[in-house]
């Protein structure tokens, strides 16, 4: 600290002292040498004058002897050097012993015009006084006075000596003074400062000493960036939120640009009736997990544009701010023609790779046509996001079964780009996708990526087999990691989540608020027990499964009738495939067979809505519901869990949750339940509506700790971390050595 003072105070002291006294000593030497040689001067003339005429007489009327013996008396004087006295002509009249001999009374030099000169001898310098007596007639003549001058270079010295050491004590005695006054303020400013926190005067409208404010500003500043990084690093580990989200990307990614590709757009637009323009947000738990993300790191989200309205809405550029009544990120939207949408969204992605990696007993269907057409959507999106790219090394977030070539084709193109490729959906054993025809080309473009993310460590596994059987490469099932031509590709469960808090919340009123609104919009009694299901219509999601298993529970137990309520929300969803015609004709007939057979008055045992409902309606059910009831047949993660969790700020509601949905292994606290066995569902459901609040509380408490401990910004967090490690790994010189360019 004293050092930093020195360098800050003294230092700057000592060098305008030590540039003051550069330009200054030779001033003060020219001051001096003016002085004495004025003073050498008027002391010449003084003897001159009083040896006037002494001097005058000698020399017109004495003799040589007498003016000899008078000058060399004169000549005595210890500071004059030598006196010589001149005719006009040049001739000596006298010259005394100490005359140097460059001095003479040559014509020229007594005819020179100056009265006092200064001459440079070997032995130093040396005054000439000149005085002339033109008025002795008849002989005029003149005095030269020699004075010796080195008296004046030696007091020029001891002055010179006496500033260099003067300015030195003042430098010195200075800095001990601002070392002293800098000590004195530092020790006052401590003892204010441990004042201040002491007192927790920390806040802007604290009220400190004045003389603390200056610098307690600047504390205050870093205590702030020191408790908000450190409040961060927290985050990472405890409580992650968009903030702590943003910190990985600036810190971890260097504020690298973040690219998400999916299918599916995040905001759709539409047309009224009227063709008007509006905007919603589609189903789809994948845009639920997302759109979060997005608006965290301001990125770019690539999608296909559906909508009817989606076109109008962009700009020349096919781009468009989102959201629409918040703007956060770029949405950039890419134009199928409806032959590649056929064959490459309901072909080859729905009625291929859909089925075959849920065991849903749906026979997949693999057409040539489908899969050329897979290829070039997958192509267009490569070619788009790599126009998006604005800088070499993105990091690119591909999401699903939907470009699971797009890794290698992006690699191609954007060498130095992190590119993480997530799949939603459950990845199969590697038996029942060697059904794939191209299964070697769909591996070995997924395999270019350097993350592949799933739900869970079975489907790391099940992957990991798939490739051991069908690609040439290296697996490394310690550190799940696969060497595919000297690249690098880790596999890594990531648990998808949902935003904590869901922003919904705020808008919604209390629960009593919700469930009355709800029993008075769908006609359901107040005292009627209201069981929820929500889902895009989609037959892995169990829909038949739970209406039958409702059959049941009524069947047995004729006392339930009029007491419940199964309200289920069926969002339409691939209509144009025939099996999913064939489901939602199904769904239809069994909610018509059902409630004919046991309808009471207004009641009914089963509400269907099938139409999507925005998040805030959606919410709303949940915090209405009695209990949610998620029975898919098969299910990467299924976010219904975690959003009725996530809604139940109460602590009140049963989830009933499948075994066969990923959430069931991060919420063992739900009711779980084999959703292929009708009996075990219906008993779940009797277990829900019986069940005390203590317990219900107990259980929904455990289960929002874990949804809010792993929410979607840990999702993200953690996967972008990941790549954060892999760049910083793949920049090593001796990375790049062992294993050559990365983009190859």
């Amino acid at each position: 600290m004293f050092r930093s003072m020195m360098l800050r105070f003294v230092l700057p002291v000592a060098l305008a002292s030590c540039v003051v006294a550069y330009f200054g000593l030779p001033y003060i030497e020219r001051l001096l040498a003016e002085w004495f040689r004025s003073d050498v001067e008027l002391r010449a003339q003084l003897v001159m004058h009083s040896v006037e005429e002494p001097i005058t007489d000698l020399v017109e009327f004495g003799t040589d002897v007498r003016l000899r013996a008078y000058l060399t008396k004169l000549a005595a004087d210890e500071r004059l050097l030598a006196i010589l006295v001149c005719r006009p002509n040049g001739t000596t009249i006298f010259r005394s012993d100490r005359t140097p001999s460059t001095i003479a009374c040559d014509p020229e030099g007594i005819s020179d015009p100056a009265r006092s000169r200064i001459l440079q001898l070997p032995s130093g310098s040396v005054q000439v006084s000149r005085f002339d007596f033109d008025g002795a007639q008849p002989k005029p003549f003149r005095v030269l006075m020699l004075h010796d001058l080195s008296f004046v270079d030696r007091r020029q010295r001891t002055a010179r000596d006496f500033v260099l050491v003067f300015v030195g004590i003042s430098i010195l005695l200075l800095a001990l003074l601002i070392v002293l006054v800098a000590w004195l303020q530092l020790r006052r400013w401590v003892e204010v400062l441990l004042g201040d926190i002491r007192g927790k005067r920390f806040h802007d409208d604290a009220q400190s000493p004045r003389l603390s404010l200056p610098i307690l500003s600047q504390v205050r500043e870093v205590l702030a960036e020191a408790e908000e990084k450190q409040r961060l690093e927290i985050d990472f580990r405890e409580n992650w939120t968009p903030q702590a989200l943003q910190q990985v990307v600036h810190d971890h990614l260097d504020s690298a640009q973040v690219i998400i590709v999916s299918n599916r757009e995040p905001y759709i637009h539409s047309f009224d009736a009227h063709r008007r323009a509006f905007w919603q947000v589609p189903a789809s738990g994948m845009v639920t997990a997302l759109e979060p993300v997005m608006r965290a790191c301001s990125g770019v989200w690539v999608a296909h544009g559906a909508g009817s309205a989606d076109h109008e809405t962009v700009d020349r550029y096919d781009r468009i701010r989102v959201p629409p009544d918040d703007p956060s990120y770029t949405l950039r939207r890419v134009w199928l023609s409806p032959e590649q949408e056929q064959g490459y969204y309901y072909g080859f992605s729905n009625e291929g790779l859909w089925p075959l990696c849920h065991l849903a007993y749906v026979r997949p269907a693999f057409r040539a046509s489908d899969w050329r057409a897979y290829e070039e959507v997958n192509t267009k999106f490569s070619e788009v996001v790599a126009v998006e790219s604005g800088t070499e090394s993105p990091v690119i977030l591909i999401q699903d079964f939907h470009f699971a070539l797009l890794p290698q084709l992006l690699r191609q193109r954007i060498p130095k780009a992190t590119i993480a490729l997530f799949w939603h959906i459950p990845w199969p054993n590697a038996e029942t996708f060697g059904v794939c025809p191209w299964k070697r080309q769909v591996l070995t473009h997924m395999l270019s990526a350097d993350i592949l993310g799933f739900h869970t460590r079975y489907h790391c596994q099940n992957f990991l087999d798939t490739v051991d059987r069908f690609v040439e490469c290296q697996i490394d099932r310690e550190h799940m990691t696969v060497t595919l031509q000297g690249r690098i590709c880790r596999v890594a469960p990531y648990p998808i989540s949902i935003e904590w808090p869901p922003r919904w919340l705020a808008r919604l009123p209390d629960v009593a608020t919700c469930r009355t609104t709800v029993h008075e919009r769908y006609g359901i009694g107040a005292d009627v027990i209201i069981g929820l299901g929500v889902e895009r219509w989609d037959f892995t999601k169990g829909i038949i499964e739970r209406f039958q298993a409702l059959e049941v529970l009524l069947d047995n137990d004729p006392k339930h009738r009029g007491r419940i309520s199964l309200l289920q929300i069926a969002a339409p969803s691939r209509g144009q495939l025939p099996a999913y015609q064939a489901l939602q004709q199904q769904t239809y007939d069994e909610v018509e067979r059902i409630n004919s057979k046991f309808t009471q008055g207004e009641w009914r045992p089963i509400v269907l809505i099938d139409e999507q409902q925005e998040p805030l309606r959606v919410f709303e059910l949940y915090r209405a519901a009695d209990f949610c009831l998620v029975n898919s047949l098969h299910d990467g993660m299924n976010l219904v869990a975690k959003e009725f969790v996530a809604a139940r700020d109460d602590e009140d509601g049963v989830l009933i949750l499948s075994t066969f949905a990923g959430a069931s292994r991060e919420l063992p606290e739900a009711v779980l339940i084999n959703p292929f066995d009708v009996s075990e569902t219906a008993n779940a459901m009797e277990i829900a509506m019986r069940m005390g609040r203590e317990e219900r509380r107990n259980r929904m408490s455990l289960m929002r700790r874990t949804v809010k401990e792993n929410n979607v910004y840990r999702w993200a967090g953690r996967m972008l971390m990941d790549a954060a490690r892999i760049r910083q790994r793949q920049s090593l010189p001796s990375t790049v050595r062992r294993f050559g360019t990365f983009g190859r």
